[in-house]
């Protein structure tokens, strides 16, 4: 098994974890499960129905996950480094948003 590599700040981690996403249809999962978690989130602290946050785990790692394991062929971040993972999720939409990181 390889060796992970367990990274100190997050500015170190950060390249690594865009490296881990140069597949485009991941990169559209990981858009399409966070922000489907977003809208959970809302729905969550609208109704204050509990339901919603599994949901919003579910969706939000759900489609990220198939991207790694089916397009991106790669393990996820998340189960070396899940709290940088989670910031790097969110980095990377608000990218994408932007568009400094490509949704194609």
């Amino acid at each position: 098994m390889p060796t992970v590599m367990k990274y100190q700040t997050f500015a170190e981690f950060y390249p690594s974890y865009l490296s881990q996403h140069s597949n485009r249809t991941c990169r559209q999962l990981h858009f399409v499960g966070s922000t489907l978690a977003l809208a959970c989130v809302v729905m969550l602290i609208f109704t204050g129905k509990l339901y919603w946050l599994p949901l919003a785990l579910l969706s939000g790692y759900g489609f990220a996950w198939v991207g790694h394991f089916a397009f991106e062929k790669n393990r996820p971040a998340t189960f070396s480094q899940p709290l940088y993972s989670f910031l790097g999720d969110w980095v990377m939409y608000w990218q994408m948003l932007s568009g400094r990181v490509s949704f194609y």
